[in-house]
C-alpha cells in the first residue's frame, strides 16, 4: 500500500471489519463490554443529533426545521434530540429571548417555535422518515415565573426569607423541592403527558446529577411502563445507571480528549479515562461521546477551538467507534459552523457548504450497518505504533471485527500491523479502493484517519 493511500488529508484512522451477523457478546472483562437487556435495541448502533430549533433556521420554527429532515436522514442521523421546546420565563430573563432551560410551563410549547399542532406534525413526519425523537427536560428547576410558583409554592426550596431559591447561580431559575411528594408526582405526570401526546422515544434530562436518586428510581420505572424509552442523564455519575438511566455524559473522557488535542497529554492517557468508566460504572452503562454540544459550543468554544481544523476528525471517529458509545453530533457541526452560538439571543446557524457532511455520513452509516460498532460490542486495545501518539483498538461482535487506529498527535507516525488476524484484503471506505493490508510499515499523517472494511 502506498504512502499516499494512508496520508489522507491531514488525519488518519483505520477501521477493519468482517462479514455481518447477529452474534452476541459473552462475558465482561477489562477489554469488553456487555450491555444488559433493557436498553432500546435501536440505540445500540444508533446516534443522536442535537437540534437547536431557535438557531437552526432564520425562522427558528418547527416547520422550518422540518425542511432539513431529508438531509439529516441522508446523513445517517437516527435520533433527534430537541433542546427544550417549552415556553421560557420572562422574569429575570437573560438576553432578549432567555435561556431554553428556564421553563415556564412543562406541558406547553414555546410560541416562538410554533404551536402544539406544529410540534406533533414534526414528530409524526420524523417518525415516518424513520427518526427517533427525544426532548430535553429540565427537572432540577423551573424558570423564575413558572405558574407553579403561585399555584404550588411548596414545590420549591425556600431561602431564609421564605422565597423560592434560585438554582445554582442562575438568576432566571428557581430550585424545585424533591422532598415534596406532590411535586414529584406532578413532575412524573407531566413527563407522561408528552409520551401520550406525541409518542416520544426518549428524554435527555438537564442537570440530572442534582436531582435525588430516589426520584429517578421512581420516575424512570414509571415512565418505562408507558414505553421502552431512552433516558440520557446530563451527568458523569455512576449511580445514574443504578437509577435506571441508559446513558450518561463522558465529561471525564472529553476533558482528556481536549488535553490531548492541545498536546498537553498523550494518546495513551485515554486509558485512564476509559478505565474509570470500566471500574466505576455498571456493565450496562452506555456513554454519550461528543466533540461538541450546546454548552461546550456556547461557553467553551467547542469544537472550533478545542479541536480546531484537522484535529476534529480523529476525535469524531473515536466518538463513533469506541466501546459503550452513543455518538452525538451538535447542530452545525456538519457545516462546520466555526464559532460559538449565542445562547440567549437569536443567532442563526449558516448552512451553506456542508464540508463535514460526507465525513459524518460515512461514520454514521458505518456504525448503523456493522454490529462490531454497536455500543455492546467487545473492545480490545491493540499495539500498532508509538502509543504516546497512536491509539488503536479492535471491536468485535459475532463474526464482525473492526480495528480503529488514530494518530492523536501533530506529527507523522509510523504504523505497523503485526497481528496476523488483522492482515488481509480490505476496502478503504473513504477512497473506495481495495487494498492488501500487511505488516509493511506506513506513515500516518498528523491527526490522521482512514477507514478500511475487511473482505
Amino acid at each position: 500500500m502506498s504512502f499516499k493511500q494512508f496520508f489522507v488529508a491531514s488525519f488518519t484512522a483505520i477501521i477493519f471489519f468482517a462479514s455481518c451477523n447477529n452474534g452476541t457478546t459473552t462475558i465482561q472483562n477489562k477489554d469488553s463490554v456487555i450491555v444488559a437487556k433493557g436498553h432500546p435495541d435501536w440505540i445500540l448502533q444508533g446516534n443522536i443529533y442535537e437540534v437547536n430549533v431557535r438557531q437552526y433556521t432564520p425562522e427558528g420554527t418547527f416547520k422550518a426545521f422540518a425542511k432539513h429532515l431529508d438531509r439529516l436522514k441522508n446523513m445517517g442521523v437516527q435520533t433527534l434530540w430537541f433542546m427544550p421546546i417549552n415556553p421560557i420565563s420572562k422574569k429575570e430573563r437573560k438576553g432578549s429571548l432567555g435561556s431554553y432551560y428556564a421553563v415556564s410551563d412543562y406541558t406547553a410549547i414555546n410560541p416562538e417555535y410554533g404551536t402544539m399542532d406544529d410540534w406533533k406534525a414534526l414528530v409524526k413526519e420524523a417518525h415516518e422518515k424513520g427518526f427517533k425523537v427525544m426532548i430535553d427536560w429540565v427537572p432540577n428547576h423551573t424558570g423564575a415565573d413558572h405558574y407553579w410558583l403561585t399555584k404550588h409554592p411548596d414545590f420549591y426550596v425556600k431561602d431564609s426569607t421564605g422565597k423560592a431559591m434560585m438554582a445554582q447561580d442562575w438568576a432566571d431559575t428557581r430550585q424545585l423541592n424533591y422532598k415534596n411528594p406532590e411535586m414529584v408526582d406532578t413532575m412524573i405526570s407531566q413527563l407522561k403527558f408528552w409520551i401520550k401526546e406525541c409518542d416520544l422515544d426518549g428524554y435527555r434530562f438537564d442537570v440530572a446529577w442534582n436531582v435525588p436518586d430516589a426520584f429517578w428510581k421512581k420516575c424512570l420505572s414509571e415512565l418505562r411502563k408507558e414505553k421502552n424509552l431512552l433516558f440520557l442523564a446530563e451527568a458523569d455519575k455512576p449511580s445514574m445507571h443504578e437509577d435506571g438511566f441508559d446513558a450518561t455524559y463522558t465529561w471525564n473522557d472529553f476533558n482528556m480528549m481536549k488535553l490531548i488535542a492541545k498536546g498537553k497529554r498523550k494518546a495513551s492517557d485515554l486509558d485512564s479515562a476509559f478505565n474509570k468508566t470500566d471500574t466505576t460504572f455498571t456493565a450496562d452503562a452506555l456513554r454519550l461521546f461528543f466533540t461538541s454540544n450546546h454548552d461546550e459550543n456556547s461557553w467553551n468554544k467547542a469544537d472550533f477551538e478545542t479541536m480546531p481544523g484537522a484535529i476534529h476528525a480523529p476525535f469524531a471517529v473515536l466518538t463513533q467507534t469506541i466501546k459503550r458509545s452513543i455518538p452525538l453530533v451538535y447542530s452545525g457541526q456538519e457545516e462546520p459552523f466555526l464559532r460559538a452560538i449565542s445562547f440567549f439571543d437569536k443567532d442563526t446557524i449558516t448552512f451553506k457548504n456542508f464540508v463535514r457532511e460526507k465525513f459524518y455520513t460515512t461514520l454514521l452509516s458505518l456504525r448503523k450497518n456493522n454490529p462490531a460498532l454497536a455500543s455492546d460490542a467487545v473492545s480490545k486495545k491493540v499495539h500498532v505504533g508509538n502509543e504516546d501518539a497512536i491509539y488503536a483498538y479492535v471491536r468485535e461482535k459475532g463474526n464482525n471485527k473492526v480495528l480503529v487506529i488514530l494518530n492523536l498527535s501533530n506529527k507523522e507516525q509510523a504504523v505497523q500491523i503485526n497481528d496476523n488476524t488483522l492482515k488481509g484484503k480490505a476496502t478503504n471506505i473513504f477512497m473506495s479502493a481495495d487494498e492488501i493490508l500487511s505488516d509493511t510499515k506506513w506513515n500516518m499523517g498528523p491527526w490522521g484517519y482512514a477507514i478500511y472494511v475487511y473482505k
